[in-house]
């Protein structure tokens, strides 16, 4: 029957071309606007480490003074040097790694090859397996060459292929910053999105991963330049610089992995503990205030995606509403106009809701045509979008997800727009339409 429906809706669309037309262009035109702008959400709000991000937690300390105190306020952002380092020494969770942006000069010894400024990321060696991060070669450094400052370097598939080639470069040389570093491992294709583990480099978090990891302390040994938010607040002692252990300044990141809910409330139980002691030793002046988030906690809280991107999406879906009482209005004129003809369909026997499903499967069928050229729209959108000169453009993809969500929105919108006009078409009665022909 619902085949024999289907045959009856096609035959109204060939009787009333330029009406299906207007019907179809006006739900294409809400589900491309809709998906392009869901699309684009769908990406930027997406879970960077799925089945592992609730086990990831970001700790936050106040290590402030007295001035401009305000109670329940939030802490800062980042750890001072000091803090990050005694808790990494702690290691009071499963793993736990600090870290900071920075960047260096590559100075390869490929000919042809000039120097070149490559992004770097100074971290300790739980990093990569705490974050599931993919080795084409080699593997990451260990806690060893932590202690023992070591010059061993990870980098990046695409610095491999520029400086080496792209073969196994694992036990080569790589000189930066005038200091030869041993390369240790080889980064598979790898861009968490977001870029959770540093929100302090770019505005939302969106960039590509960097090109060399260095253990921190190495990274301190040198005096390699260093990138991302930096926050000072009490003077230093002279001679003490910002990035200095004793130094009043909070510039580094520190990720814990806390592998269930009883040692996340220990650990936090520990931070705690650590502020108070902090705090009747004399360097913490304010009251404990620690917060521990986790992984998607920690980006809604930092508002990752960005405010356009909501209001866009808000936008699109307001115009989607447009197109859909657009076409209620065109498919209840359809129908109505159909009126005899229903009367006498009627009055040979079909049910009410024979003729309801009738103008439900045409009000689909009009849905799946507009989803069809919607998803055409779709793809146009996203390409539009591309070209934006913002650091999230080159992630707006239609994966195959949003790809069914796009048919499921036009079949949903589609029986919401006939719901009203097939109802009315199923009160016709037959009594009245056969006296009037």
């Amino acid at each position: 029957m619902i085949g024999y429906y289907f045959n009856l809706a096609l035959r109204s669309f060939r009787r009333n071309k330029v009406l299906t037309a207007l019907m179809v262009l006006a739900i294409a035109l809400g589900i491309g606007a809709a998906m392009t702008t869901m699309t684009v959400f769908h990406v930027l709000s997406g879970d960077p480490l799925p089945g592992k991000s609730q086990t990831l937690f970001y700790p936050q300390l106040d290590p402030g003074t007295r001035d401009e105190y305000r109670p329940g306020e939030e802490p800062t952002a980042q750890l001072t040097r000091l803090d990050a380092e005694a808790l990494l020494k702690a290691r009071r969770g499963d793993r736990q790694a600090l870290m900071t942006g920075g960047g260096v000069a590559v100075q390869p010894q490929r000919a042809g090859l000039l120097p070149f400024a490559a992004d770097a990321r100074y971290t300790s060696a739980d990093f990569f397996p705490m974050f599931d991060v993919p080795f084409l070669y080699g593997s990451g450094w260990n806690a060893a060459a932590d202690e023992a400052h070591a010059r061993d370097a990870v980098i990046s598939k695409a610095l491999n292929e520029k400086v080496f080639g792209g073969g196994n470069s694992v036990g080569k040389t790589l000189r930066l910053e005038d200091t030869d570093f041993r390369v240790v491992g080889v980064l598979d294709d790898w861009r968490p999105v977001p870029k959770f583990y540093d929100l302090n480099v770019s505005r939302h978090g969106y960039g590509e991963a960097e090109q060399v990891f260095l253990p921190f302390s190495t990274s301190r040994d040198l005096e390699l330049g260093r990138s991302g938010n930096m926050n000072c607040f009490d003077e230093r002692v002279d001679g003490v610089s910002a990035t200095d252990v004793g130094a009043p300044c909070v510039w580094i990141q520190f990720w814990v992995q806390l592998d269930t809910p009883k040692k996340a409330a220990d650990y936090k139980a520990f931070l705690e503990n650590y502020s108070e002691q902090q705090r009747a030793a004399g360097r913490f002046e304010r009251p404990t205030n620690v917060r521990l988030r986790d992984l998607m906690g920690f980006l809604r809280h930092n508002r990752v995606v960005p405010d356009d991107v909501n209001l866009q999406m808000w936008l699109a879906f307001g115009f989607l509403l447009v197109c859909l009482l657009n076409t209620v209005g065109l498919l209840l004129a359809k129908f109505m106009r159909r009126s005899s003809e229903i009367g006498v369909r009627r009055a040979l026997g079909a049910s009410r809701g024979a003729i309801f499903m009738q103008c439900l499967i045409e009000a689909v069928s009009v849905g799946l045509v507009g989803g069809l050229l919607g998803l055409a729209l779709a793809y146009l959108g996203l390409w539009a979008v591309r070209q934006q000169p913002v650091e999230h453009a080159a992630l707006a993809h239609l994966d195959p997800a949003m790809l069914l969500m796009t048919f499921a929105l036009a079949i949903f919108a589609s029986l919401l727009a006939g719901a009203l006009p097939a109802w009315r078409a199923c009160q016709v009665t037959p009594a009245i339409q056969l006296k009037t022909q």
